[in-house]
C-alpha cells in the first residue's frame, strides 16, 4: 500500500522507502524510515500536496512523492528500529582544533531550520539579523561578536540544514565551513518539541567528532505540551552538555555561554562518543578506516576524522569521493569503499544511505527511550485549529489574496498621514533655505538637488516601515510557509518548485535577498528559474514612484492600484515561468518536501527591530546612491550654465518693465495695479520661458532629449525617461530625479508645492500638444508598469551573477525584462488612447 492511498485522519507505519539519489536520501534523514508512524494531516485546497505528521513535525509531500512510500496498516514486532540500538563507543581519534588566542572563542551555531538559531544568535550577540519561521532564512552566514566573563566570542550563524551530508547547498555550506574554519566549538540548537528529527544532526556531529554543546531551545513548549525530559540522563547519553534555552525570551543564553566556555576549557568533556552502527557497518567502517589512514589526504579533508570521512564514503559522499580523488593512492580506498557499499547493501537488502540512517535514528529512538516521558493526552494545539481555517480547501486561497490585498492598502492608507507630514517638513526647509540664501550653485544644489532629489525620497519611508512589518508577521507566523503549500500545484503547474514561492514573496520586500533565498532549491534549473522571474515581484524600492502616482492621479484608488500593479506583477512572472520552463528549463522536476513548522506568535520586538533594519537600510541608501544620484541630476541640469537661447528674453523682460513703468496712471489708481500684475504675469511666463530652454540645452535635456523618441511611442516625455535611465541604479532614483527636474525645470523657488502638485500641473511647453497636461492617468498607469518590469537594479544583478555564476545571465535578465516593459507599455498606451 502507498502512502498516497492513505485518507485523511487515517494513520499507518512506514515499511520502505523507494527512490534514488538525494530525494530518496532527504526523506530519510527527514524521518520516513521503516517502523515510524505517519498520520494524514489535510491535503492542499488544490488536493495537493499533502500534509503529514512524522515524529512531532508536520511536513508536506506532494502524491508523487508519496507514492514512492510504502506502508502498512499492522503493526509487526520487526518494524521497529528500536530493536537495531547498539549505543556508542569511545572516539579515539579528533579534529584538531587550533587555539590562536585563548581569550578568542569561536563559537559556529548548526541546527535544523526554524530550530531558533538566528532568535538565539540576535540575543547572544545583540544584532539585529532577519528571522523567519520557514525554511531557508539564513543562506549566508552571519557572524557577531560579544564578551562574557572576560572572553571574547566569535560566533556564526549558519545556514539551517536537517543533515551534514551534500544534497543541497546548505549542507555543504556548513560541512565545509566547520571543516575550514574549524569552531573551537559547536553549539547545536535543538528544538525542545521535536526532539527525534533534530538529534539527527546531533548524530552526525558526534560522527565529525566537534566539541558540541546542545542549546535546548523552545525548551517552554515542551513543557506546556506536559512532556518530561530528562536533560542530565539525554546529554550523558549522547556525551554532550545539555543546556535549555527559550531565545525568544532571552531566557538560558549567559548559562548557555557559560557552558561553552567550560567545555573551550576543557573543563567539561564533550562529545567523546560515536555512535556505533552495528557489527556488520562497523566492520566496514574499520575497513575503510584503515586505508584512510595509510593515504595522504587532501588539504581540503585533513581537518575531517578518518572515522567521519569512513561513514561519509559508506553513505556514498559525492563530494568526499570527489575529494578523494584529487590526492595520490586514494583509489584505493574509493574502491575499498565501493566493495563495502556494495556489501551492506547485499546484506540488508537497502541503500548504505538509508542503512546508515536507520541505525541513527535507532540510537536516537534507543537514548530517547529513558530519557523522554511524553505525554499521551493529545490535545489539539491552537496551532492547529488556526491551520485549518487559513489552508482550508475554499477559504485558503480567499484568505491569501486578502492578506495580501489588506497588505498594500493598510500600507498606504496607514502611511498617509506620517507621509504628508514629512512632505511639509521638506518643503519648509526648502523654504527656509531659498530665503535666507542668495542666489547661486551653492543654493540650488541644496535646494533643487539635495532637498528635491531626497525629500521626494525620504517621504515614503512611513510606506515601506509598514510594508516590512506586515512582511515581517507573515514571515515570522509561520504563514509563509503555509503559502508555499497552498500555491505548490499552482506553482507546479507552472514549472516552478513550491519553494520557489517563499524568495518571490520574499521579493516584495527586496530582489537582492530573494535571489540569494533560491538557494534553498535543490535544483539547479528550479533556482535560475526563479531568479528570473523574481524581479517582476515588485520591491519596496518601486514603491515610492507607486505611490507618487497613484496619489497624484488615482487618490480614490490609490491602495487598489497598488494591489492591481503588483497582481500584474504575479502574473506576468506565471506567464515568462511557463514560457522559459518550455523553452529553456526543460528538465525533470524536483520534488517537493518541506517542513510546516507550528504558527509562533511573533514579538512586537522582533517586528519592529525589523522593520527599522529595512527603514534604516533605506536611510542609508539615501545617504549613498541616492544622493550621489541626486547631485549628478542636478549638476546635469545646472550646467553648462552659458546657453545660446533662441530668442533674446532678457531684452523681452527689459521692455516689458521699460513699457510698465510708462504707462503707470498713477500709484493709487485700480487700472495701474491691474497693468502692474498684467505685466508681472507676462515677465514671469518669459522667465519660466528661458529657464525650460536653458534646461533643455542643459547636460541632462540633451541626454533626455536623445533618448525621447525611443520612448514617445508609450506616451513619455524626455523628463520620464531621464527618471527611468537614472533608475538603473536603484529604483527609489527614478522619484529623487523627477524631484530635481522639476524642482529645476518649473517655479524653482516654489517649493511650497509638492512634487505629486507639480506632475498634476505639468503642460508641454511647446508642439501640437502645447497647453496639454503631459500626465493623463492612462500614461501614468503605462510608466508604473514599465517601471515594475525594467532593468532590476545593479544591486541585484550582482546577486544574480553570484548566485548564477555567470554574467550572461545577468545580460539576459537585463535585457528580456527591458524590452518587455517597452512592449507592455506600448500596448497599454497605444491600444488605451484608441478606446478612451
Amino acid at each position: 500500500m502507498k502512502l498516497s492511498e492513505l485518507e485523511i485522519g487515517e494513520s499507518a507505519v512506514i515499511s520502505r522507502v523507494e527512490g534514488n539519489g538525494a530525494f530518496r536520501k532527504r526523506l530519510t534523514e527527514m524521518g520516513f524510515i521503516k517502523g515510524k508512524d505517519v498520520f494524514v494531516v489535510k491535503k492542499a485546497p488544490l488536493k495537493d500536496p499533502i500534509e503529514y505528521q512524522i515524529m512531532d513535525y508536520k511536513v508536506s509531500l506532494r502524491k508523487t512523492e508519496a507514492d514512492l512510500i510504502e506502508i502498512k496498516t499492522i503493526i509487526d514486532e520487526q518494524d521497529s528500529i528500536g530493536n537495531n540500538f547498539f549505543g556508542v563507543h569511545r572516539l579515539e581519534e579528533r579534529v584538531s582544533v587550533l587555539k590562536k588566542d585563548k581569550r578568542n572563542i569561536k563559537v559556529a551555531l548548526v541546527g535544523n531550520p526554524n530550530a531558533g538559531k538566528t532568535t538565539l544568535f540576535n540575543l547572544a550577540s545583540g544584532s539585529k539579523e532577519r528571522t523567519g519561521n520557514y525554511t531557508g532564512v539564513t543562506v549566508d552566514t552571519k557572524t557577531a561578536r560579544f564578551k562574557q566573563d572576560g572572553y571574547t566570542f566569535h560566533i556564526t550563524d549558519l545556514p539551517g540544514t536537517y543533515s551534514l551530508t551534500a544534497h543541497s547547498p546548505e549542507e555543504l555550506f556548513v560541512r565545509q565551513h566547520l571543516l575550514e574554519e574549524n569552531p573551537d566549538v559547536v553549539v547545536n540548537i535543538i528544538d525542545a518539541s521535536n526532539l527525534e528529527r533534530n538529534l539527527y544532526l546531533t548524530t552526525q556531529l558526534m560522527d565529525m567528532g566537534v566539541k558540541v554543546v546542545i542549546a535546548l531551545n523552545m525548551y517552554d513548549e515542551l513543557l506546556e505540551g506536559g512532556d518530561q525530559l530528562d536533560n542530565k540522563g539525554l546529554g550523558q547519553a549522547l556525551g554532550i552538555p545539555i543546556m535549555p534555552t527559550v531565545s525568544s525570551k532571552g531566557k538560558g543564553i549567559k548559562e548557555l555561554f557559560a557552558k561553552i566556555l567550560e567545555v573551550y576549557k576543557e573543563q567539561v568533556n564533550s562529545n567523546r562518543l560515536s555512535l556505533h552502527y552495528g557489527k556488520e557497518v562497523e566492520s566496514s567502517l574499520e575497513r575503510i578506516q584503515s586505508r584512510l589512514v595509510k593515504t595522504p589526504l587532501p588539504m581540503s579533508l585533513k581537518g575531517l576524522s578518518t572515522r567521519f570521512l569512513s561513514i561519509k564514503i559508506l553513505e556514498k559522499d559525492e563530494a568526499i569521493n570527489r575529494e578523494l580523488k584529487k590526492t595520490m593512492g586514494a583509489d584505493e580506498v574509493v574502491s575499498v569503499g565501493r566493495k563495502e557499499v556494495q556489501s551492506i547493501e547485499q546484506k540488508f537488502g537497502e541503500d548504505s544511505e538509508t542503512v546508515l540512517t536507520d541505525q541513527k535514528y535507532s540510537f536516537i529512538e534507543g537514548v530517547l527511550e529513558p530519557t523522554l516521558k511524553k505525554n499521551k493526552v493529545n490535545k489539539k494545539r491552537l496551532s492547529d485549529k488556526i491551520d485549518l481555517l487559513l489552508t482550508h480547501r475554499i477559504w485558503g486561497f480567499p484568505i491569501f489574496l486578502f492578506l495580501m490585498w489588506l497588505m498594500f492598502t493598510l500600507t498606504f492608507s496607514l502611511g498617509q498621514i506620517p507621509m504628508d507630514m514629512i512632505d511639509n517638513g521638506v518643503a519648509a526647509l526648502g523654504d527656509f533655505i531659498v530665503s535666507h540664501m542668495d542666489d547661486g550653485p551653492l543654493k540650488g544644489l541644496l535646494v533643487d538637488g539635495i532637498i528635491g532629489g531626497l525629500g521626494g525620497v525620504i517621504v515614503f519611508l512611513p510606506n515601506i516601515m509598514i510594508l516590512f512589518f506586515f512582511i515581517s508577521l507573515m514571515e515570522d507566523t509561520g504563514y509563509m510557509a503555509r503559502a508555499a503549500f497552498i500555491m505548490d500545484k499552482f506553482m507546479h503547474k507552472l514549472g516552478l518548485h513550491g519553494k520557489s514561492f517563499i524568495p518571490l514573496i520574499m521579493g516584495f520586500g527586496c530582489n537582492v535577498p530573494a535571489v540569494m533565498a533560491t538557494r534553498t532549491l535543490e535544483n539547479r534549473n528550479d533556482r535560475l528559474l526563479t531568479m528570473l522571474i523574481n524581479p517582476f515581484m515588485s520591491c519596496s524600492a518601486r514603491l515610492p514612484i507607486y505611490i507618487l502616482f497613484a496619489g497624484a492621479f488615482f487618490p480614490a484608488h490609490a491602495g487598489t492600484l497598488l494591489f492591481v500593479i503588483y497582481l500584474i506583477g504575479i502574473l506576468l512572472a506565471v506567464g515568462v515561468a511557463v514560457f522559459f520552463k518550455k523553452v529553456i528549463f526543460k528538465s525533470k522536476e524536483a520534488p517537493f518536501v518541506m517542513e510546516l513548522p507550528p504558527y509562533r506568535l511573533p514579538t512586537l520586538k522582533a517586528s519592529i527591530i525589523h522593520m527599522w533594519n529595512k527603514a534604516s537600510q533605506y536611510l542609508k541608501k539615501m545617504g549613498g546612491v541616492i544622493l550621489v544620484a541626486s547631485i549628478l541630476v542636478w549638476a546635469l541640469g545646472y550646467f553648462p550654465r552659458e546657453v545660446h537661447f533662441s530668442q533674446d528674453y532678457d531684452q523681452q523682460i527689459e521692455m516689458l518693465q521699460s513699457q510698465e513703468v510708462s504707462s503707470l496712471g498713477g500709484e493709487n489708481s485700480i487700472v495701474s495695479e491691474k497693468i502692474k500684475l498684467e505685466k508681472a504675469d507676462q515677465i514671469e511666463q518669459i522667465e519660466e520661458k528661458k529657464e525650460q530652454e536653458r534646461f533643455e540645452k542643459s547636460y541632462i535635456g540633451r541626454l533626455g532629449k536623445w533618448i525621447e523618441p525611443t520612448i514617445r511611442p508609450l506616451g513619455f516625455d524626455w523628463k520620464m525617461g531621464v527618471s527611468l535611465l537614472t533608475g538603473v541604479a536603484a529604483k527609489e532614483i527614478v522619484v529623487s530625479t523627477m524631484g530635481v527636474l522639476y524642482q529645476a525645470g518649473e517655479d524653482a523657488d516654489e517649493n511650497s508645492q509638492s512634487l505629486m502638485h507639480k506632475l498634476q500641473e505639468h503642460t508641454y511647453q511647446e508642439g501640437p500638444n502645447k497647453g496639454q497636461k503631459v500626465y493623463t492617468p492612462l500614461k501614468v498607469f503605462a510608466f508604473l508598469i514599465f517601471v515594475l518590469i525594467y532593468f532590476p537594479c545593479v544591486s541585484v544583478a550582482a546577486a544574480v551573477r553570484k548566485e548564477a555564476g555567470s554574467w550572461k545571465w545577468v545580460v539576459f535578465i537585463q535585457s528580456y525584462t527591458t524590452v518587455l516593459a517597452w512592449v507592455m507599455a506600448f500596448i497599454i498606451y497605444q491600444l488605451g488612447s484608441l478606446i478612451i
